[in-house]
């Protein structure tokens, strides 16, 4: 939304959705899958884009374990497809990761810090990382972790889904154990913006301001929208015998980001405040105030300069 408001390029969105983004109107749209290298050299050769922004990715950690072949397949090998098809243009690669790629011993972590992935997710977020580091082609690699926010016709997260289960008044289980930056997808955006625009290469840190526990983020959150804090039940990650470990000491540090790229990045009630607003516009445009979440989705789009 950014790019498509304030930047000097011209966008075009491409998707597995059917149908182009409701916060998208005015971009190009173009369904697509980038596992078919057919589909991504149509895409790519027909736009010759300056830059593509990947920011797709098979994101459920559990199922990523336990279909490792088609994450493989989503988080590296179209990541390679992009790559092949932006070699004809020389196009510039901006690349969203993951803290995943660290194992959560020793964190939070600079963007120098030695990956060591505990899951399979994380592996191939760092497999990812790798190939588009020795590509040849000028990158930016923006890892990040615990988006948060809304727009119609975008997938859920962990702030919505609570949101909507304490609006019903249901207890909700949340781990007290795992520590990290919950990260405004605005302020993700911001900084890919403005990496793009400063022609920045490299590897960034672009999260939160704010290191806490995820029961903590969730305390938090219930307040500031008038809900029951006693409805969230803190407990163990080990309790809920997940296929894939979680790395728990986790979190990124941004001083990179800030220094660099000239942004700062919301802080958790910051964050929960733009939240709200946003939540507030959505209800006030649909006519409906609880949290919605959309459908979900990979997404890419790529830039031409006008």
């Amino acid at each position: 939304e950014l790019f498509v408001r304030g930047s000097s390029y011209t966008i075009t969105l491409a998707s597995l959705e059917p149908k182009p983004l409701q916060i998208f109107p005015s971009a190009e749209y173009v369904p697509f899958d980038m596992t078919s290298k057919k589909e991504v050299r149509q895409l790519v050769y027909g736009c010759e884009p300056d830059v593509i922004v990947n920011c797709a990715a098979m994101t459920n950690v559990d199922a990523c374990e336990n279909e490792r072949e088609l994450a493989w397949k989503i988080n590296v090998g179209g990541l390679e497809n992009l790559i092949e098809a932006a070699r004809r243009s020389n196009a510039r690669i901006v690349h969203v990761s993951s803290d995943y790629i660290f194992d959560g011993k020793t964190g939070p972590y600079t963007e120098e810090d030695r990956p060591e992935p505990l899951n399979y997710y994380g592996k191939t977020k760092l497999a990812g990382e790798n190939v588009l580091r020795t590509s040849g082609l000028e990158y930016l690699i923006a890892r990040t972790m615990v988006l948060y926010g809304y727009a119609p016709g975008t997938k859920t997260n962990f702030a919505l889904w609570l949101l909507q289960n304490l609006e019903k008044k249901m207890p909700v289980k949340v781990v007290n154990d795992q520590y990290g930056n919950p990260t405004l997808a605005d302020d993700l955006a911001y900084g890919i913006m403005r990496g793009v625009e400063l022609e920045r290469t490299g590897i960034y840190n672009i999260a939160g301001r704010e290191i806490v526990q995820r029961h903590e983020f969730a305390t938090r959150l219930a307040r500031a929208f008038g809900y029951d804090p006693a409805l969230i039940i803190p407990i163990k990650t080990s309790t809920l015998n997940q296929p894939a470990a979680r790395p728990l000491k986790s979190g990124l540090i941004t001083l990179k980001v800030e220094v660099e790229l000239g942004i700062k990045p919301s802080n958790v009630d910051e964050g929960i405040a733009i939240l709200k607003n946003q939540l507030s516009r959505s209800a006030r445009r649909l006519g409906d105030s609880a949290p919605v979440p959309g459908q979900s989705g990979g997404k890419h789009s790529t830039g031409r300069k006008k």
